[in-house]
This record gives C-alpha cells, structure tokens and sequence, in this order.
C-alpha cells in the first residue's frame, strides 16, 4: 500500500451543495477508470442516486435537529493508493470497503470506486458527512489524516500487502513517486504472454502450460490454476484475469470450440443490483420531507428500468413466467443448501471417526497393558487418559461390523472427494443466492406496480412510460 488521505469536500463558490455533490460523486464513478462502474460498490445508498441521497440526508438532517450547517464541508473522501502489481482491482476494492466500514463504523453512507487508469490502483472512497440516522455529522479532527492511515495500514498487512513507513509529507499521489508513464500490471503482462502462446497454436491445455513455463512463468497447476513472473511475489489465477482468461474459456480456445478475443477487461462485470422500490407514501407519513420523496422517485423510475431491462432479457414477460422461475430458483437454491449441509454434516463424522481410529491405534497398546495387569486400578490411574480414548473409540467402533470399520486413508479419500462437491455446489449456491434475490426484487416490484391485478404488460407500459421522464 502506498498513500491514503482524509480530505474534507468543501462547497464550491458559485455552486450548489447538490451540484458539488454531483461533481464530486460523477468524477469517482467515471466509466472510463472504473471499468464501465463494475468497480463500485456502496453502504446504505445506490451508486446512481448517491449525491442525491446524501443531499437528502442533509436536509433531514436539518429539519430534524433545527441547526443549520455551520462548515462548507459537505462529505468527505478518502483517497486510498496502492503499489503497482500489489492487489487486483477486486481486491482494492473489497480492501477501500472494509476499511471505510471500520472507519465509520457503519454509521455513514458511502461509495468506493476503484479506479485502473493509473499504474497504480487507487480508490476514491466518499463518505456522507451526515450520519444514516440524520442526527449527527462527521466531526474531522486533529490528527485525523494520521488515523485513517494507520488504519489503512493495519487493513493492508492483515491483507500481507506492503505499507510506507514513515512516509513523508507529500500533495502529490502515488503516481509521482513512479514517473507519469503507466506501466503495464503485472496481470496485464500475464494476459499479453497468454495471447502470444495461444497464437502459437497448443495441442492440448498440458502443453499450453509447458508454453508459459518456456515464456518465463511458473505454473502452480492444481484445483486453480496460477502463474507467477519476474518480479511477482504471488501468483496470479487465471479466474482473476477476467472474462476470456479463465481455465474453462482457454480449454475450449485450444480445442478450437470458441475464439479468442484478447484485451478484454481485467474485471468481470456483474449484473446492476435491483433493488426494491420505496413506499413513498408510508415514508412521507413516517416523517420523510420533499428532499427525500424527489430522491424516491427518481429511485423508484430506475428500479423499474432495471427491472423492465431484466425481464426483457430473460423472456420473462408474463407473470406466470415470472412466478415459474421464482419458484424454479427457490427450488435449487435449497437443494444446493441441503446438498450443502449434507456434505458438512458427513465431514464432520468422518472428522470424528477419523480421529477415534487414530486413538484407538495410539492407544491399544496401553489397553492390552491394562487388561494383562488384571486391569488394575493403579494402572488405571495412572494412563487414564489413554484409557478413556481407547473406551471411546471402541464405543464409536460399535456401529460397524469390526470388518466393515473404514481405513484411515479411505475416510481421508472421501472426506476430499465431500470437500471438493461443497466447493463446486457452494458457487453454484451463491449464484442461486444472488439470482433468488434478482428474481424475489422483480416479483415483489412487479406485484407492487400491479397491486392485485397482476397484468405483466401494466408494468412493461408503466416502466416504458417511466424511461422518458429520466
């Protein structure tokens, strides 16, 4: 890790807090250094509507303690650097959001955008001056800038990545420190040794490895396959690389079953998070002011959208359909769940009966003692420990016919076979979990729109309608 900075965002003269906030918030979501917006995540606000919540929360704010702001301060950024090769730009991210959790306690809403244009990786992180209850702001203090940077550094070695000691003073970022000329990551290097072997035409995925080694790469090969080049100090999966790079996608390029299509993004790009639409009404009614329902319809018109565009592309467009792949989802997502427990629930035995036959083997020759010495209580008192673990063991032995108890070696072997299905079901589950959630979002939106007539193309038509007003 190189350099994190606290910096208070002050109103511009001349302009609004909402256009402040708009300016601030657009330039950390720029499609272009944040790879189309896939490397933003965000607490309690939605990355589209953030300068208007925070606005929002601000005027709460106001009206629910009668002060008035005092300070031009209107949120506050922290820009949080890291050393080129270090991280991915995933993990930046995930590392900006536990950091910014533990700084603000969960008691502030904010964004991290990741951004790539640089060498260097970098997040922009934008916490809400205003706290998410709207009572309270964020009070900067005397050597705040000192604590958020021995926080960041006690998050990045925990994460084993490097920290600047003692660093000095400095306006400028990380960049300057390594020249203005964008060096190429080492992921990216990695991408480009990739599509220079694939031209070199491998007959099978075996010798593609042998390829990279010859390139120059050390190849970890097992259940994830890794490389590690000149000057790296970790290797790097290929399923880190991005679409098109994974061991699956360059299996079935080398078979000739698909094209190559080299340069693509680093980053994965997830569907766009739908959320629920907000009950204006009751919010209204629960104290909520003009602020907050002009942000609300704004929020609810984009939740439709997204809602409109995921039931178009997955030919979902009757409430049937809908209702018949919600339940379709539910449907494997809890067999993937009982699948699942099943499988830990045998792990844990075997991890049980593993340990009571290594007892037994440990032990035996301490019973046989016992048994010779007319089973003495001297002796008893003496290796009772050993003694305890042997009667367990045998009581655990019970439930088998004593040519049946499994080896040591074949539990091990079933135990890796039950490990590796949990891993492969555990992503299948969490895909299901997330395509549960999409799906329950846009039937509980749809039935929301309709009430209780439940015509699918009433909701096409109101969405549709919807798109011309933002």
């Amino acid at each position: 890790m190189a350099t994190t900075r606290l910096i208070p965002m002050h109103q511009n003269k001349g302009k609004s807090v909402s256009q402040c906030l708009a300016d601030r918030t657009e330039y950390a979501k720029n499609p272009d250094k944040t790879e189309d917006g896939h490397l933003i995540c965000a607490y309690e606000c939605d990355p589209a509507t953030v300068d208007a919540e925070f606005l929002a929360a601000k005027r709460i704010y106001a009206d629910r303690t009668g002060r008035s702001q005092q300070s031009d301060v209107i949120a506050y950024q922290v820009r949080q650097s890291f050393r080129p090769g270090e991280v991915t730009p995933e993990e930046a991210n995930k590392i900006g959001y536990e950091f910014v959790m533990r700084w603000t306690k969960g008691k502030h809403a904010f964004i991290v955008a990741t951004h790539v244009d640089k060498a260097h990786i970098h997040n922009h992180i934008i916490y809400n001056s205003t706290t998410l209850d709207c009572t309270k702001k964020f009070r900067n203090f005397l050597g705040s800038t000192n604590s958020v940077r021995r926080l960041s550094d006690a998050i990045c070695m925990e994460h084993r990545l490097s920290v600047i000691l003692n660093p000095l003073l400095s306006r400028g970022h990380y960049g300057k420190w390594l020249g203005e000329k964008k060096q190429p990551t080492f992921s990216d290097r990695l991408r480009q040794t990739i599509d220079v072997v694939l031209k070199q035409k491998p007959k099978d995925f075996e010798h593609f490895l042998l390829l990279m080694e010859s390139a120059g790469y050390e190849v970890k090969r097992g259940a994830h396959v890794a490389f590690k080049g000149a000057g790296q100090h970790r290797f790097i999966r290929l399923r880190s690389l991005g679409e098109g790079y994974s061991e699956s996608e360059l299996r079935e390029v080398i078979a000739g079953a698909k094209l190559h299509m080299p340069g693509k993004a680093a980053a994965s790009k997830p569907n766009k998070q739908v959320n629920l639409l907000v009950d204006i009404q009751a919010k209204l009614q629960a104290g909520k002011g003009p602020g907050y329902e002009r942000w609300a319809k704004t929020f609810n018109l984009k939740q439709m959208a997204y809602t409109l565009n995921y039931l178009t592309e997955n030919d979902l467009l009757s409430y049937d359909a809908l209702n018949e792949k919600a339940t379709e989802v539910s449907s494997r997502f809890h067999a993937l769940s009982a699948q699942i427990k099943a499988a830990e629930k045998r792990m844990t035995e075997i991890a049980v009966l593993r340990t009571h036959i290594i007892n037994y083997s440990k032990t035996r020759d301490v019973y046989v003692a016992y048994r010779k010495a007319g089973y003495s209580k001297k002796f008893y008192e003496e290796h009772t420990a050993d003694l305890l673990l042997h009667k367990a063991a045998k009581k655990a032995f019970d439930a088998f016919d004593k040519k049946n108890i499994p080896t040591v070696k074949a539990l091990n072997i079933e135990y890796a076979e039950l490990l590796a299905a949990k891993k492969k079901a555990f992503t299948e589950y969490t895909n299901a979990r997330a395509e549960l959630r999409a799906v329950l979002t846009m039937k509980a939106n749809v039935e929301k729109i309709l009430e209780r007539d439940k015509n699918i193309d009433t909701a096409i038509i109101f969405a549709e309608n919807s798109l011309k007003d933002l």
